[in-house]
């Protein structure tokens, strides 16, 4: 086996997948898992231990690529950073690795006509097994509490949105298979050039591959041409979007709650008018402890009120907040509740967010897909006593808690609903359709990415908001502490950007959308139906294993 190539296979795969992260360069996504592919082959060619090798150099690939795209998470937590690239780079090498194990079972069928034992497996169908396999992988790994789905293959689009306009239909499983499908096929046609001679068979490849590249972008700008726009042109809402611009290292969690609110107050005070429907501040703007058990009496909500709605009666203010909730005596409590020192009671700690308006009281809306390792301990019945070593983002550390459905924050009469999605669930694409089914007709979204500082990190995460416009076809308002602040509409189009680690007040018009695009209706179809066949797949390998051992 030569090592050196097989090194060098591997680092460039890692590498043209990080390089795909970065705008110019999303077209090398289509060509990133060829020289794995080909490190595969070589591995399984000439290596007397396979399967080791090839969970071994798809690792190395998986490591460079997480640390190109996420090495950002390093501002927040060294630590967490380092264990979140080997972690989840080792779920990767394990997907594919399951993935090798079911080709290397099943394609060992010799082909008569050609002598080379490389292209005696490259022309039978096995590659095709790792498209079930690795969206099976991205599907589950959105469901259970160590998600971290940041490198989604379908993601890459986020920076190409003209391309993926078919999000309304499939979600970002959509890309992924047509990320995988191309990949496979270019990798198919190179290695038909090294082996074998062009035939009629393989003379149409270019032709295909062009196809399969060229069809799904016509069909994006198609619907852009000739989609209509289902929003609501006879009401719009003018929202005025808040950054504040504090220091989330240095100044917010440092300063008083007092001066941050007059702060705020300033800047806004002359921006807000009587047509202003919605003022929105980001998350964890209060950085005073509300107490949800008695949360009319918070200084900020209070101040909110004299301050502002007084004057404006009918505006809505929708920003982040840290609760908290005191259970009551003999109130059955969660795992992630947390014991005070002295007394046998507990309370919750939530990453929230509040709706504050003149007609009722507090609306509240707690952030349920958490950060792992920084807003939720995994598995708090094992891990529990894990908590102490949990990143300090400011604010509470250990688990916070959740809540087991979305909810919608209304206006008065209903007509309009709002999704208030708290920074890391906007990475979610079927989370978010959640809020859509239960009557949402705008999307909010409020962070703070000033943890990562002036790096790549903040602007993938505002890309992505583009993705969840195109699948809902449902316009966001984007409100960050530190930025990018921005308006976002139904095609993915951003406006009214603000700049990085700036202060601003923005303001737009966005027409709710009452309708639901396929994608919202249905769900992830894609990924659900990989599922049954990457199941299925398992079975044909274990029955034709049991087969060949039988004879």
């Amino acid at each position: 086996m030569n090592k050196k190539k097989i090194w060098s296979l591997s680092i460039l795969s890692g590498i043209l997948l990080g390089a795909s992260w970065f705008s110019p360069l999303t077209f090398l996504i289509f060509t990133a898992l060829v020289p794995l592919f080909f490190l595969t082959e070589e591995i399984l060619v000439n290596s007397k231990r396979p399967k080791g090798a090839v969970f071994l150099f798809s690792y190395i690939t998986f490591v460079i690529w997480n640390g190109i795209d996420t090495w950002w998470t390093w501002f927040a937590s060294p630590g967490g950073a380092v264990m979140a690239v080997l972690a989840n780079s080792l779920l990767m090498a394990f997907t594919y690795w399951v993935f090798f194990i079911l080709y290397k079972s099943i394609d060992k069928r010799p082909v008569d006509s050609i002598q080379s034992p490389l292209a005696n497996r490259l022309l039978h169908t096995g590659y095709w097994l790792l498209i079930p396999i690795w969206l099976s992988f991205e599907y589950l790994h959105t469901l259970w509490e160590l998600a971290w789905t940041w490198l989604t293959l379908g993601n890459v689009f986020a920076f190409q949105h003209n391309w993926v306009q078919w999000y309304e239909y499939t979600g970002v499983s959509g890309g992924t298979l047509w990320i995988l499908v191309m990949n496979i096929l270019i990798f198919n046609l190179l290695q038909f050039k090294i082996t074998i001679p062009v035939t009629f068979w393989s003379r149409y490849r270019i032709q295909i591959i062009g196809l399969v590249f060229v069809l799904p972008v016509l069909f994006s700008r198609l619907l852009l041409l000739t989609g209509t726009s289902a929003l609501n042109e006879k009401r719009g809402e003018n929202i005025v979007i808040v950054q504040p611009n504090i220091d989330p290292y240095n100044d917010k969690f440092n300063s008083t709650y007092e001066s941050q609110l007059n702060l705020v107050y300033n800047r806004v005070k002359d921006k807000i008018t009587n047509e202003t429907n919605y003022l929105v501040l980001p998350e964890t703007f209060f950085t005073e402890n509300v107490w949800e058990n008695n949360m009319e009496q918070s200084y900020s909500v209070k101040f909110l009120r004299d301050s502002i709605l007084k004057k404006y009666p009918d505006l809505i203010i929708i920003t982040g907040a840290t609760t908290f909730y005191q259970y009551k005596s003999g109130e059955k409590h969660s795992l992630t509740a947390h014991r005070y020192t002295d007394v046998e009671e507990y309370y919750e700690v939530y990453n929230s967010g509040l709706q504050i308006d003149n007609y009722g009281p507090v609306k509240v809306y707690h952030k349920s897909k958490l950060v792992p390792g920084a807003e939720r301990i995994p598995y708090p019945a094992i891990f529990k006593p894990l908590e102490k070593f949990a990143i300090d983002l400011g604010g509470t550390v250990g688990s916070l808690g959740t809540q087991e459905e979305r909810s919608v924050l209304y206006n008065k009469n209903k007509s309009v609903g709002v999704a208030v999605v708290i920074c890391y669930e906007s990475v979610f694409g079927e989370y978010v359709t959640d809020y859509i089914n239960k009557g949402a007709n705008l999307i909010f979204i409020i962070t703070n990415d000033g943890w990562w500082r002036d790096t790549p990190g903040y602007v993938q995460h505002l890309n992505y908001a583009r993705l969840r416009a195109i699948e809902t076809r449902m316009p966001v308002a984007r409100c960050a502490n530190t930025g990018i602040s921005c308006f976002i509409n139904e095609h993915g189009e951003i406006s009214k950007e603000t700049k990085w680690w700036e202060p601003a007040v923005i303001q737009s018009t966005l027409n709710p959308n009452n309708n639901k695009t396929f994608y919202v209706k249905y769900g992830d179809l894609i990924s659900k139906a990989a599922l049954v066949l990457a199941l299925l797949s398992v079975l044909v390998v274990i029955f034709i294993s049991g087969r060949k051992q039988a004879d």
